[in-house]
């Protein structure tokens, strides 16, 4: 499944990123292309719903889902989403 999202910038966005996927997804099929902001994971079609959620929780929103200040808050988590992902390095 591929989704699309916003704020992911750098290998941190994404170490965190695949972290956390692994984690609730048991699975180890992810790929990120970060400069077109995809996320793309084998899971079945049927989690689309619990991936955006975890996405979100992340600060890595479905692209234009958000706007205003949960756009604001987003980016924000993906901030600190992105800097965790350094330090796991």
């Amino acid at each position: 499944m591929k989704i699309t999202v916003d704020n992911i910038k750098c290998a941190g966005c994404v170490g965190s990123i695949t972290k956390k996927l692994t984690a609730v997804f048991a699975t180890d099929q992810i790929n990120i292309d970060i400069e077109r902001g995809i996320v793309d994971i084998d899971i079945n079609d049927s989690k689309k719903e619990a991936l955006v959620k975890v996405l979100l929780d992340l600060g890595y929103p479905e692209t234009d889902s958000v706007h205003g200040f949960d756009s604001a808050k987003a980016k924000a988590k993906s901030f600190v989403s992105c800097a965790i992902g350094k330090m796991d390095k």
